[in-house]
């Protein structure tokens, strides 16, 4: 059984024990969430919804296991001849989740 949801305007495909780093979510560690935004879910006897755009009820459960910042990222400007030299870095902050089970 797995489902495909959407959070933080981006899709994932998931299924129950996977492991998934998402955009940040306003969210305690150890606490559970629900993402309600499921586009689409495989049942275990062969049927597949398809919402439009969302399916109705169903949702997916998941743990929250840490929330974190991304590796930085480095950005150099740079202008030939004019002395301008800027460097600034950037470090996404994300949330990390473990899907504990879908319900449709």
């Amino acid at each position: 059984m797995y489902a495909v949801l959407t959070t933080g305007g981006k899709q994932y495909k998931v299924a129950a024990g996977d492991v998934i780093f998402v955009e940040k979510l306003n969210a305690e560690v150890d606490s559970t969430v629900e993402l309600t935004e499921v586009l689409a879910v495989s049942k275990e006897n062969g049927e597949f919804l398809v919402g439009k755009p969302v399916v109705e009820g169903a949702k997916v459960v998941a743990k929250v296991i840490a929330q974190a910042k991304a590796k930085k990222v480095v950005v150099l400007k740079y202008k030939a001849k004019k002395d301008y030299r800027k460097k600034q870095g950037h470090r996404q902050p994300y949330t990390k989740l473990v899907i504990e089970k879908i319900e449709a």
